[in-house]
This record gives C-alpha cells, structure tokens and sequence, in this order.
C-alpha cells in the first residue's frame, strides 16, 4: 500500500539521490523475482507486473512505464561471465521494483533492467555476485535490493501503533551493526543468528538483495540509515544507502 501513499517512508525513499548525478540506468534486484539461474528483463519496455493480490483497483492499475537496456543487459552478461545469463521477456517490473521505483523517479525516465536471485545460490555466492557488479557504479548505474531486513507476515498485526516482536529488534540491529562496522562476513553468515534469524525471516528471499548491495560497496563508502523502524511488528523497514563519504 505504499505505493499510493505520500509520507516519511516515501519522502525518505525520494531523498536518496539529493546531490547525486542522475543515472544512466538502474539495476534493480526485488525480492520477488527468485529463479533457477540468472535472469535479466530483455525487454525494450518490461511490463508492469502486479504479482499480488486483494489490493485497491488503484494499484492493480498502475503502470510504470520505464524503458529497459539492452546494452545493460550486456554489460552484466560480461561481468558475470562465465555464469550463464537468460535474458527474458517473461518477466518485467514487479511490485518490488516499481512501488519503489516510482517514488524515486515518478517520471519513470531513466532505463531499468531487474535481475532476478537464483535460488540456488548460497549467501556467499550472492554476495560475490554483488562484488562483479561493482564496476557498474562507475559507468553510472545505480544498484538498488528491494527486500526487508525481517520480513515474517505470520507475525504481522496489522495495526500502526503495534510493537516490534523482539526478534525483530535484536536481528535487525545486529544486522546494521555489521553493516556499519563493514563486517561482510557477519551479514553473508546472517543464519547464524539462530532463533531470531529464523524468526525474522520463516523464508530468506526478501533478505537476499541486501548481499548483492553490500557486495557492490566500494572500500571507503559510508553506510547510512534511514526509515530505521519496523512497521506492523515483524516488517522492517530500514533503507540502506552506500556512498562515497
């Protein structure tokens, strides 16, 4: 429901970018699109795709119309070489790619491909993808993980004044700790937080796209956080950015 709505989350969300030059293109990893293997949008306008369900006509409705990039295309088949990469047209903008996407850019005017997370990969070698993709950075490509650092909706009460769960609190704080501390190991090694890990997330797709960002930091680059809060209790919704400082 974010995605119709004009608040601190979104205002935070649209912040990012103040200060930076705007991009050529975005490469964007949701949550949302896990395959076996690697898969890429191929096409030149990926369509909008509304992979939920119970929702407002409003947002069923809603397209965004970005154009895709095949030359982007190209360029991450040539980082990740020699993994195998399928570029595809069954698949297109999730709502984990465009309700973020159109509050960043509402013109939907720069290019986008979405990458899907293979499945069969472990965290480590999602993270090592992240690290092939750095180069990116510097050619202009801004690198966005749509996903949550807890992500439970067995636990969720639908209720704004609802308190976090305590696993919550804990497994997302030792998260940004090893964030801030540059510690990779501890976030790539995340299941090892036992019981409130497995709290925080019964499945690990919506953690995953956190590794591919962080394998992408550049040494030096400084971590900040903002809408730092878990909304409905078992929902956290951090936003990480990775820059220069």
């Amino acid at each position: 429901m974010i995605a119709l709505l004009e608040n601190d989350v979104t205002a935070a969300w649209r912040s990012q970018l103040e200060g930076v030059a705007k991009p050529q293109a975005v490469l964007m990893i949701s949550a949302h699109w896990m395959t076996r293997g690697i898969g890429l949008t191929a096409q030149a306008h990926p369509p909008t795709i509304h992979d939920f369900g119970g929702f407002p006509r409003a947002m069923h409705e809603f397209q965004y119309p970005a154009r895709g990039d095949a030359a982007l295309c190209r360029r991450i088949e040539g980082l990740l070489a020699p993994r195998m990469i399928h570029q595809t047209d069954s698949w297109g903008f999730d709502h984990g790619c465009w309700s973020v996407l159109m509050k960043i850019f509402p013109k939907a005017d720069v290019s986008v491909v979405q990458m899907s997370i293979d499945a069969n990969l472990s965290a480590r070698e999602h993270f090592a993808i992240g690290q092939a993709l750095a180069p990116l950075r510097d050619e202009g490509v801004l690198i966005l993980g749509s996903g949550n650092i807890v992500h439970n909706l067995r636990d969720v009460i639908r209720t704004d004044s609802a308190a976090p769960r305590d696993y919550a609190v804990r497994f997302g704080a030792a998260i940004r700790d090893a964030i801030e501390r540059d510690d990779s190991g501890a976030v790539i090694g995340f299941e090892q937080l036992g019981q409130d890990m497995r709290n925080a997330l019964p499945s690990t797709e919506h953690f995953l796209p956190l590794l591919y960002v962080l394998g992408a930091r550049h040494p030096g680059d400084a971590a900040s956080f903002s809408c730092d809060f878990v909304q409905y209790s078992s929902i956290d919704m951090t936003t990480l950015r990775l820059a220069a400082a």
